[in-house]
């Protein structure tokens, strides 16, 4: 058994050693859905799966909590599937390998799965407990969040009857987390016929080695996108050397800073040394603009198959200038918390190859205006290629009430418990909270977690010292829940 399951307290780190164990990558949930019934059955907890494949908990209360108001605890089953180009992980077969190293808990060469599974593990630690003293509790373990808060949007009305809602998917402790951004998925695609290729020689330009990165948390500060170092070369490579585009594949999450990028190009056999000067002087300049944040930046270049078929001249000179002038990053900060994002958006995916091609983005604002807009930006930016956008996917932001009950409670057991004042803020990362508003608009809601690190990345880890505050606070919570 790895040696997480013996730290304290146990009720957290044994429930999260055991979902390491279950694959859970976005989009591939059966085992985890089966896994959590299972668990609810063994341990006498009230449990279904709803159809919008969420799983449902229900507590009674403690004797004599029977007058508290019904709180629900939430979280998602879902993991972002990312991993070192070195390794041979399986997501949805193998489980994840953690360790500990300098107070921090980490998985080799994958996401470690801390978001969420340390608010999945929580949950079950309070359902499984005999001596925990609380009023009625609910529990919404929802479906997919990594890749459109599918189980939180196909929520049915009526299935909860919880009167305050704590979500357990942030990720800093001390920090109470009172709103959020929407966002909204941009796609834009454009299919092509493909034309014979001529050239003498093709390479695969490989860009990697980049932080990526969560891109609400982590969008403003200053990482670099692989996409869009990535047009910065080709580009130069179309106008400098004759290269031809065959194929671009860079980033896998919509939600996720890419940190890899791909590209096969054809072009002039003598040309080839002159591409290789190329990328060796982009990745100096990289490494340059973004000296001490992209420290393992790797671009280089390698012999490929020459392709028979390349994208047509006229379509990839508008492909890769649209790339080139696509908005990615902060569009501005929230004007009365200048240290908080308001609106940005992620260049997450490119994938061009055999006849289409397909770019994804997600916009994030906390106003729904400037959603609107960023949207539009991208919309008409890609017009001018000649692509089709669909927006999908839109979700609201939630707004803050610093007037909030379960707050103000949260803030007064922090206080007690520590002997410091909480950080109350608006976050730019999307959270489940606002969907399930719109359906249940009556909730008192608030957000909170221990601190993980770089979620998203392979380098996603856990600090073990803030496991046990976490606990403890959440209990404390529960057994001082608002009466009715």
């Amino acid at each position: 058994m790895s040696e997480i399951a013996n730290l304290k307290p146990a009720a957290i780190w044994r429930n999260f050693h055991a979902l390491t164990q279950v694959p859970r990558p976005s989009g591939h949930l059966e085992k985890v859905q089966q896994f959590l019934l299972d668990w609810a059955k063994e341990h006498n907890v009230e449990a279904f799966q709803d159809p919008a494949g969420n799983i449902v908990m229900r507590k009674p209360a403690t004797p004599g909590y029977e007058d508290r108001k019904v709180v629900l605890l939430q979280a998602h089953m879902d993991m972002v599937p990312q991993k070192t180009p070195e390794s041979t992980h399986n997501f949805e077969t193998d489980p994840i390998e953690t360790y500990i190293e300098d107070g921090w808990v980490h998985a080799r060469g994958t996401t470690l799965g801390s978001d969420d599974g340390i608010g999945v593990a929580a949950i079950m630690g309070v359902m499984e407990s005999a001596d925990l003293k609380h009023g009625p509790v609910e529990a919404l373990i929802t479906r997919d969040e990594e890749t459109g808060m599918y189980g939180a949007n196909e929520l049915p009305e009526g299935e909860l009857h919880s009167d305050i809602l704590i979500n357990l998917d942030s990720e800093l402790w001390g920090k109470f987390v009172i709103g959020s951004a929407g966002g909204i998925d941009v796609t834009s695609s454009l299919e092509y016929k493909p034309v014979a290729n001529n050239q003498e020689k093709a390479v695969r330009v490989t860009l990697k080695g980049l932080r990526g990165g969560h891109s609400g948390l982590e969008i403003n500060e200053g990482r670099a996108n692989a996409n869009k170092e990535m047009v910065r070369l080709v580009r130069k490579a179309i106008a400098e050397t004759g290269a031809r585009l065959a194929s671009w594949h860079g980033g896998n999450m919509r939600n996720a800073i890419p940190f890899k990028a791909e590209v096969v190009v054809a072009l002039p056999a003598d040309q080839v040394e002159a591409l290789k000067a190329l990328v060796d002087k982009q990745r100096a300049i990289i490494e340059d603009e973004y000296r001490g944040i992209e420290k393992n930046v790797e671009f280089f270049v390698e012999d490929v198959e020459n392709p028979a078929e390349l994208v047509p001249q006229e379509i990839q000179d508008n492909l890769v200038n649209a790339i080139y002038a696509c908005h990615n990053g902060v569009v501005r900060m929230i004007p009365a918390y200048p240290n908080v994002v308001e609106t940005s958006s992620n260049l997450a995916i490119i994938d061009i190859e055999a006849g289409k091609a397909v770019i994804k983005i997600l916009a994030r604002s906390s106003r729904e205006d400037m959603k609107e807009y960023v949207a539009t930006t991208l919309e008409s930016c890609f017009d001018m290629a000649g692509m089709k956008t669909e927006l999908s996917g839109s979700y609201g932001g939630w707004d803050p009430n610093p007037d909030s009950e379960i707050l103000n409670l949260m803030r007064k057991v922090y206080k007690d418990q520590t002997g410091e004042e909480a950080i109350v803020q608006a976050d730019h990362a999307g959270l489940e909270c606002s969907v399930i508003l719109s359906k249940y608009p009556g909730m008192d809601v608030v957000s909170f977690g221990p601190t993980l690190l770089s979620p998203h990345t392979t380098t996603e880890r856990f600090e073990i010292a803030t496991a046990e505050p976490f606990w403890k606070m959440l209990i404390a919570v529960l057994e001082q829940a608002p009466k009715k």
